[in-house]
């Protein structure tokens, strides 16, 4: 531990905080004809393969995952999360940071409910993150109470 002494010359550094998505922070322009910098929280893409992935070690299940074309010219691996999906080659999604822990190399994930990525079907809760709208007239139970009319 520093001494009054040593913090009065020196000081505390800050610590900078590690960029990880590194294809969210640049941006090609077309008229100097370089890659300049740009922190932007999410990117527009193309998917240039769609497949499945296994995860590591002590899990096992196919985790589908994207491989998108940014619009600035990069290529990342972006997780689509939620149940089903109907994105192909060529088709346009926007990607945002954000690391799926057992794939290694995955650190995008595809927003759901935007351009060509359609929302979770019949989603009826945490519905934000998956694009969808709330269904009218359909009201989600809670799993206790479910659970508890199954029983009577």
């Amino acid at each position: 531990m520093p001494t009054i002494n040593q913090l009065i010359r020196k000081g505390r550094k800050k610590l900078s905080k590690k960029v990880r998505v590194t294809g969210l922070r640049k941006f090609f322009s077309a008229k100097d004809r370089k890659m300049k910098s740009f922190y932007s929280p999410a990117k527009r893409g193309v998917c240039t393969l769609v497949k499945t992935m296994t995860p590591r070690k002590p899990n096992s299940a196919l985790r589908k995952v994207a491989r998108v074309r940014l619009s600035n010219k990069q290529e990342v691996t972006a997780y689509i999360g939620g149940i089903g999906h109907e994105l192909a080659e060529h088709s346009i999604v926007m990607v945002r940071g954000g690391r799926v822990k057992d794939l290694p190399g995955v650190k995008y994930h595809v927003v759901r409910g935007k351009y060509d990525t359609s929302g979770v079907r019949n989603r009826a809760q945490g519905r934000s993150k998956y694009g969808t709208k709330k269904q009218s007239g359909v009201k989600p139970q809670p799993a206790a109470s479910t659970a508890a009319a199954q029983a009577s």
